[in-house]
């Protein structure tokens, strides 16, 4: 059994360990509030915009636009798929959940290229060997609108340039109260059903698009991909804080359990301490009562 100061040590090191999972569960919930109310207040803006492009293509059914080509997935000259993980661990099963969806879309279409978001992804599949695009380079940093603007001028480049002509999106919805799940979405070619779910809406008769509403599009749809990345990114970076949450709450309850047995352990060698001396005080009393008689 360990002696009473080892057992002292290893007690204060685990409080010490304690009070560093509790301030990075606090740290992640802070997180993770401030960016759910960055999407809350960006929602209306870019609901505004799926809107408008539902009117549009209501009213202008035959229009032909190079962000709703009607590309067959199995005739796909070339493949993007982007992934989001975080920069770092300590997230329980986050980054792993992301990264098996990631291989199993690899495995299945062994010609994409991989797009990743966030240095944990990156890293990983450096260590693969997996084709990735060579000047896309972002962290896993709190997510921002502008952010989103940058990966998605990039995205818009490889696919308006022909380099690519489907985009996938694999990221982690975030679910209050519940575990969070890996999606996969495309994220371009765009389907014209997706922007008009409601058969019996009222077509926006007398609306006029200048100069014509291919232009309209190609100037609404980006605006559009942006809040969609930018809400794909506060999903993740919400996931990524209540794993991580989970995953200190855990670790603070097991350190809570350690003291408690550690502190069980060094009363039994302090109470076994305090009888030895109580036995040799009194042992030394009764040889010393021996010795005067």
């Amino acid at each position: 059994m360990p002696s009473a100061s080892e057992l002292r040590v290893r007690i204060s090191s685990i409080r010490e360990t304690k009070k560093v999972t509790d301030a990075m569960y606090m740290i992640s919930s802070v997180k993770m509030r401030k960016a759910k109310r960055g999407l809350d207040a960006t929602k209306p803006y870019f609901n505004a915009l799926r809107e408008e492009i539902g009117d549009l293509l209501k009213y202008f059914p035959k229009t032909v636009n190079r962000y709703f080509r009607n590309t067959d997935r199995e005739g796909i000259r070339g493949r993007a798929l982007v992934l989001i993980t975080s920069d770092k661990g300590l997230a329980g099963s986050y980054n792993q959940e992301a990264i098996r969806a990631a291989e199993q879309e690899l495995k299945a279409h062994e010609d994409a290229v991989l797009f990743p978001i966030g240095e944990y992804g990156r890293q990983y599949f450096q260590k693969q060997k997996v084709r990735m695009a060579e000047d896309f380079f972002f962290p896993d940093t709190f997510p921002t609108v502008y952010e989103a603007q940058q990966i998605c001028t990039q995205l818009l480049y490889y696919y308006n340039e022909d380099i690519v002509d489907w985009i996938d999106l694999i990221f982690t919805d975030f679910h209050a109260g519940r575990p969070s799940t890996v999606q996969r979405q495309t994220l371009l070619p765009l389907r014209e059903s997706a922007f008009y779910p409601d058969e019996t809406a009222v077509l926006p008769y007398g609306k006029t698009y200048l100069p014509d509403p291919d232009t309209v599009l190609n100037g609404i749809v980006p605006p559009y991909l942006t809040g969609f990345l930018y809400s794909a990114l506060v999903e993740s970076y919400s996931s990524e804080q209540n794993a991580r949450m989970t995953a200190m709450q855990t670790a603070g309850t097991n350190a809570e359990d350690m003291l408690r047995e550690l502190q069980l352990q060094y009363n039994n060698v302090r109470q076994s301490a305090i009888t030895n001396e109580i036995i040799e005080i009194a042992a030394g009393a009764r040889a010393l009562k021996k010795k005067t008689e």
